[in-house]
């Protein structure tokens, strides 16, 4: 879905990212990950278009980014900016969510299908004719997503997606994402939330001083307290937990407190069968 080679990104003389080389395929839910200033946004913006490669090449659903218009790009890559007051331009919340539908050419009748589902989904249906900028930074944040759901693309990039929202909110909107991304859509978090990391991603990327420094499953990164403490990343509490009382996660299970509470009783059942 995603191919980037030798990917440069420059600012003036400076190099922000030095000769990235990574792979996302279809279906992936994958954590983009790494201290401020470590160039995260900046790769996820050639995904979509936003930026073109200084040096390098990436390619996008089988197109290359510096020969298709962001536009185009667009249909395959949904963005969900953190500041939702980098996207919205609409003066109602159902224009918003139907700008982009409008812009790809999707027929009318189909539009407000798509805006009504998407706006259902997200707890908008009640809003459809409000101002978004009256709204709280957490619904314009849903209003955005939304805007980016109706145009149901083939990837789904989340930047610190629930660093506005309440817990209700945090869980509406990853909950979406893992509802997605079960369909089919490859979804990228970006987000410094290593609980959320570790509940709903499955590969973790770690970005450091511009250079990508891990490409592994989430729970080796959380087994690795050398690459976390290099990185800038705390671990989880469960992962936490585990090492204190010597429980091994199983490879490819979503491993959280529950699980390790369900490990105890394990051991213990175990204990007491054999006394």
């Amino acid at each position: 879905m995603i191919q980037v080679r030798e990917l440069v990104a420059r600012a003036g003389a400076f190099e922000i990212l030095k000769g990235i080389d990574l792979d996302i395929v279809p279906g992936e839910f994958v954590a983009l990950l790494g201290p401020n200033g470590a160039g995260k946004t900046t790769l996820i913006k050639h995904f979509n278009g936003l930026r073109v490669p200084s040096a390098g090449s990436v390619v996008v659903d089988g197109m290359d980014t510096r020969r298709v218009k962001t536009s185009r790009l667009a249909r395959s890559v949904g963005f969900l900016f953190q500041n939702p007051d980098h996207q919205i331009i609409s003066n109602r919340v159902d224009d918003e969510i139907a700008f982009g539908l409008k812009q790809t050419g999707i027929p009318e009748a189909e539009r407000g299908e798509r805006v009504r589902e998407a706006a259902a989904t997200l707890g908008l249906a009640e809003l459809l004719d409000a101002d978004p900028f009256t709204l709280s930074r957490a619904f314009r944040q849903r209003v955005a997503l939304a805007s980016v759901l109706a145009l149901r693309p083939k990837v789904l990039v989340l930047d610190e997606p629930t660093s506005s929202q309440d817990e209700r909110g945090s869980t509406m909107i990853m909950e979406v994402a893992r509802e997605l991304n079960a369909g089919g859509t490859t979804v990228i978090l970006v987000s410094h939330d290593m609980e959320l990391v570790a509940r709903y991603a499955r590969r973790a990327l770690v970005l450091v001083d511009g250079r990508l420094v891990a490409d592994r499953s989430v729970h080796a990164l959380f087994r690795d307290t050398q690459l976390l403490n290099a990185a800038g990343l705390s671990m989880p509490g469960a992962y936490r937990l585990a090492a204190a009382l010597g429980i091994e996660p199983e490879s490819g299970r979503q491993f959280l407190a529950s699980t390790v509470v369900e490990a105890v009783r394990k051991r213990l059942s175990e204990a007491r069968a054999c006394a």
